[in-house]
């Protein structure tokens, strides 16, 4: 009797759980903007960034700042929040937006985590979290953007009016860098284009303190040569017309300058100083431009060809090292000026094709640095001494890094991401820079991150794969796994009826490996012909296929499943990843190869017997 039971139980638990899964997606669950119709497919993965002491992280917890120990987990509040809000309450700011502003979860800290900059109605604030004493460090009508710290915490930096300012924060009196910005001189400021194809999408700043806090090396802008370009904002209710400098192919770009400030020669701005809580507006000399500003000598290049992709301080703070490109980008040059103007060219790499911007030169106490490039087709880690001297290349072979972590010099560990055991699944690795020796610090199948302590005794692993949703675990250094912060379970997706998707290698007419996956309705019968979308991007080094969380597009695309489509992406080889000598082939001949690619998938899909040959579509 107890045996059926037990029998009846499992079956009953067995039908409950399928019908469970049999839910289908429909667009308002990915994509509805009411919170309470959208479904959180992706779960809620932990947001943290280690503290200055390496043995804890800041981390957004019941809607306030909290340190947690990295091993043990116990937490307390990062500083008095509350404090901080009414401190802001009685400079006559709104509760509410007082309560936000003390709680934000991207509180800009200085560099000793003992003070914040905040950034209310276009002005800026100076908060010490250990005395709790507010200082309002601006008192005008003008935005001040891109604000910082200096890196001994004395000066907050900024652009106004695209000019460059630093205020001291112990007297609130202000330097003004620059006077020359208009609608079309930017200083400390990144146009559009620069911002979108060099320095990243969103990323607008454009100065960079040295470590000694008495410089700041920053672009000058100027786009005057850019034509305008008419756009239409379509995501306001009310349609708006936007004329933007845009440089369209073979339009002019934005001319650019490479200027150091000297902080402690350029004078103050006369009646600039703050307007303290308890106090008064403090008075200065007049500003001598002259004095505080010089601009690196870049007549070497034509100027309308210039391009300057990075810029970096030496740890001396006695040079600025600077990448300088032209448009074709055939060429790059790590350039190294001096605090008088003047440079010297350090190395120039160049390629079978264009060269692409990695990150600046990670600098290492000995005099040495390690360079990225891909010269040999592939990028990896390369040793120079400090006149440009290869010393010898760090790391070899047909796979590339992809993300630097950074350096622990005092155990002579480089720690990177790369594609060495698969080109779709990113691992971390670490590599001995005396002689070259790689580990893999992390396991398994999926797509890994990792984020180091400041120390790199700790890392944080953020991972995914096709079925499941980022995660994260603490490791230490050497890959030994400490403790899961995050399993970041999802139940909703144990509700709907999901395909998992297969990934599979399609040989092109010349034998190239292309990489590709493919989704098939969760239902599907081998015997039946299916109509198939294609998703593709297709544009160099931009793979589309990888072992992580598809996020919404995948859920689409689980949606077009259950639909009865086959999901195809299919990486032609210059979007692969598999190194710049992939992307070569397409120097000025994009689009011929990247096609014949295409169809060489299509080809392979057309020989499967449950492909609709007929109904064959492609979107990206």
């Amino acid at each position: 009797m107890n045996r059926i039971k037990f029998v009846s139980l499992a079956i009953l638990l067995f039908a409950s759980t399928a019908v469970a899964q049999d839910r289908l997606l429909t667009i308002d669950d990915i994509f509805s903007l009411d919170p309470k119709v959208r479904v959180n497919f992706s779960g809620t993965p932990t947001r943290l960034t280690w503290a200055r002491d390496g043995k804890s992280f800041r981390q957004v917890g019941t809607g306030k700042l909290l340190r947690v120990d990295a091993v043990t987990g116990d937490s307390r509040d990062f500083f008095d929040a509350r404090k901080l809000q009414t401190q802001l309450e009685r400079e006559g700011i709104a509760p509410a937006e007082a309560a936000k502003l003390a709680n934000a979860p991207g509180l800009q800290f200085d560099p000793d985590e003992a003070a914040v900059i905040l950034n209310n109605a276009n002005d800026l604030w100076h908060y010490n979290t250990s005395t709790g004493r507010l200082l309002r460090l601006t008192h005008n009508q003008d935005e001040e953007k891109e604000p910082d710290f200096s890196p001994d915490g004395r000066w907050v930096s900024f652009v106004r009016g695209n000019n460059l300012f630093v205020v001291d924060v112990a007297s609130g009196r202000e330097k003004q860098l620059t006077r020359d910005g208009t609608d079309k001189i930017l200083n400390g400021y990144l146009d559009w284009i620069y911002q979108e194809e060099l320095y990243g999408r969103g990323n607008f700043r454009a100065y960079w303190w040295s470590p000694d806090s008495k410089f700041i090396a920053f672009l000058r802008l100027d786009e005057s040569p850019v034509p305008k370009f008419v756009l239409t904002n379509d995501i306001v209710d009310n349609q708006i017309v936007e004329n933007t400098d845009y440089p369209q192919a073979g339009d002019p770009n934005p001319l650019v300058r490479l200027g150091i400030a000297d902080i402690t020669r350029s004078s103050w701005v006369p009646n600039a100083g703050r307007i303290p809580a308890v106090g008064r507006r403090l008075r200065g000399s007049v500003l001598r431009f002259g004095d505080a500003v010089k601009f690196v000598n870049l007549s070497k290049y034509r100027a309308e060809d210039l391009l300057i992709a990075r810029v970096a301080w030496t740890p001396d703070s006695r040079t600025v090292m600077f990448q300088a490109l032209n448009r074709e980008q055939t060429y790059l040059d790590l350039n190294a000026a001096r605090l008088d103007g003047t440079f010297v060219n350090v190395l120039k790499e160049t390629t079978p094709a264009w060269v692409e911007v990695y990150d600046n030169p990670e600098f290492l106490g000995n005099g040495t640095a390690l360079w990225q490039s891909a010269r040999n087709g592939w990028r990896h880690l390369y040793l120079y001494d400090n006149n440009g001297k290869l010393i010898r290349q760090v790391t070899n072979g047909d796979w590339e890094i992809r993300n630097l972590y950074g350096v622990d010099e005092k155990n002579g560990w480089a720690y990177f991401s790369a594609t060495k055991d698969s080109h779709i699944a990113e691992n971390v690795y670490r590599v001995r820079i005396a002689d070259g020796t790689v580990e893999r610090l992390t396991q398994g199948s999926g797509v890994h991150s990792a984020s180091f302590d400041p120390t790199f005794a700790f890392f944080i692993d953020s991972w995914s794969d096709a079925r499941t949703p980022s995660q994260q675990r603490l490791y230490r250094a050497d890959g030994t796994l400490v403790k899961v912060i995050n399993e970041n379970p999802v139940p909703a997706l144990g509700r709907y009826k999901l395909a998992t998707p297969e990934f599979m290698k399609v040989k092109t007419r010349d034998g190239f490996e292309m990489e590709a996956m493919m989704i098939k309705p969760p239902d599907f019968d081998p015997r039946k012909k299916y109509p198939v979308l294609q998703y593709t991007y297709a544009g160099p080094h931009s793979p589309s296929v990888a072992d992580r969380w598809g996020g919404s597009r995948g859920m689409w695309h689980q949606m077009l499943a259950q639909k009865g489509y086959i999901i195809w992406v299919c990486d032609n080889r210059t979007a692969s990843g598999k190194g710049e000598q992939s992307v070569w082939p397409g120097y000025k001949n994009f689009m011929v190869l990247e096609l014949q690619d295409i169809e060489d998938g299509v080809k392979y899909l057309k020989s499967l017997p449950y492909v609709d040959d007929n109904r064959i579509g492609i979107w990206g």
